[in-house]
C-alpha cells in the first residue's frame, strides 16, 4: 500500500496567518476601494470627501464591500447588465463564506471582501450587522416581493438601512446606541425608497417589483402591468408615495445625524441632500419620470454640499411632523421570518 507524499515537506508548511485585510497592506486596499466607488457612485463619491482622512478612507473601504457583494449578487460588474442569473443561492453562499474569511482576518482572493476584514476590524462591525445586509440579497435570490408597506420597508432596511447603520458606526458611533442608529436606518431607507422611485421601470425590464402589492391592488392594477402605458398615471402617484415616505425618513435621520461630528454631519447631510433631491424630481416630473433617467449634476451635487455645510454648522434640526411607524429592530427581525 502507498501513501501519497505531501506537495511539500512538512516543515516548509506555513499555517495561513489572521490577519486584518488579509494580509494586504492597508494603502493598497483604500486606494482599490477609492477606485471602486468613484466608479460604482458619484454621488456617494462626492459626499465621501467631506469626511476627514481616516473616516473618508473607512467609507471606502465599507463601500467596497457593499458594492461588490450586489456585484455578485446580480452576477454584474459595477452595476452594469445583468448577467446570467441563474444559481443564486450558490452567489448567495460565496458572499457568505467570503465575508466570513474576512472576519477572521483570513485571505479572500478578492479585494473588496479584504477591505471589509479590515474595517471591520477597526471599527467594531459585527458579523450580524453584515448578515442584515447579505440578508437583502437573500430576499432577491428568492424572488421575494413585499405585500404591504412594511414590508418593502423591511427589504429596505435590508439593502440599504443596514449599510446605515455600518456607517454609522465607521463615523464613530457606539453600537449600543440604538437611537443613533435608527436614525441611520432611516437614512438608508430614504435612499432606497428614491433609487426604487427612479427605477420602477428598469426593475420591471430586470423581472422585479417593489412596489407592494397592496399599493397594486388599491390602484386595480393587474399582476406585472404597473409600468405598461395606460398605466402610467398610476405609477406616478406610487411614486409620489415612495417619494413622501423618502421624505419622512430624511427628516428623522437629520437628528441621528446631529450627534456626528461635524465633517461627518456635513457628509452626511450632503448625501442626503442629493438623494433626496433625486426623488423629489421624480416625483415632479410626474409620469414623464421614467422617459429619461434622474440623476444629479456635478453643479447640482456642489450646490447640496454648499447648503448642507450651513445645514451642518447650524446643526438644529427638526424633527418630522411624525416619526416613522417602525424602528430597525422591528423591521429586522419582522424581515428575517419573511
Amino acid at each position: 500500500m502507498t501513501t501519497e507524499r505531501p506537495l511539500a515537506p512538512s516543515r516548509f508548511m506555513r499555517e495561513t496567518q489572521n490577519r486584518p485585510g488579509g494580509g494586504r497592506h492597508r494603502a493598497a486596499l483604500v486606494e482599490k476601494a477609492r477606485l471602486s466607488i468613484k466608479q460604482g457612485s458619484k454621488s456617494f463619491s462626492a459626499a465621501s470627501r467631506l469626511f476627514d482622512k481616516p473616516t473618508r478612507e473607512r467609507v471606502w473601504l465599507l463601500y467596497a464591500w457593499c458594492r461588490r457583494c450586489d456585484d455578485i449578487a446580480d452576477a454584474q460588474e459595477m452595476g452594469g447588465e445583468l448577467g446570467d442569473q441563474s444559481n443564486p443561492e450558490g452567489r448567495l453562499n460565496s458572499i457568505r463564506a467570503l465575508t466570513q474569511r474576512a472576519f477572521e482576518g483570513l485571505p479572500t482572493a478578492d479585494v473588496a471582501f479584504d477591505a471589509f476584514g479590515l474595517v471591520a476590524q477597526e471599527c467594531g462591525i459585527t458579523p450580524e450587522m453584515a448578515e442584515d445586509v447579505i440578508a437583502g440579497f437573500a430576499l432577491d435570490a428568492k424572488d421575494w416581493r413585499p405585500r404591504s408597506e412594511r414590508n418593502l420597508l423591511q427589504y429596505c432596511y435590508h439593502v440599504a438601512g443596514a449599510v446605515g447603520v455600518m456607517m454609522a458606526v465607521v463615523m464613530g458611533v457606539d453600537p449600543e446606541d440604538q437611537e443613533t442608529l435608527d436614525r441611520a436606518t432611516d437614512l438608508g431607507l430614504a435612499f432606497q425608497l428614491a433609487n426604487i422611485a427612479r427605477d420602477l421601470v428598469e426593475d420591471d425590464a430586470a423581472g422585479r417589483c417593489y412596489l407592494p402589492m397592496e399599493w397594486l391592488a388599491y390602484q386595480d392594477i393587474e399582476p406585472g402591468q404597473h409600468t405598461k402605458p395606460h398605466h402610467r398615471q398610476e405609477l406616478a402617484d406610487m411614486a409620489a408615495q415612495l417619494t413622501d415616505l423618502m421624505e419622512q425618513h430624511a427628516a428623522a435621520s437629520k437628528i441621528g445625524a446631529a450627534k456626528l461630528p461635524f465633517r461627518s454631519r456635513w457628509a452626511v447631510l450632503s448625501a442626503a441632500r442629493i438623494y433626496t433631491a433625486i426623488g423629489r424630481e421624480v416625483r415632479a416630473r410626474g409620469t414623464a419620470a421614467w422617459d429619461h433617467r434622474v440623476y444629479t449634476s456635478k453643479t447640482d451635487k456642489m450646490r447640496h454640499a454648499a447648503a448642507a455645510f450651513f445645514e451642518a454648522l447650524l446643526n438644529r434640526p427638526q424633527a418630522p411632523a411624525e416619526m416613522p411607524e417602525w424602528s430597525r429592530r422591528q423591521l429586522a427581525e419582522k424581515a428575517r421570518s419573511a
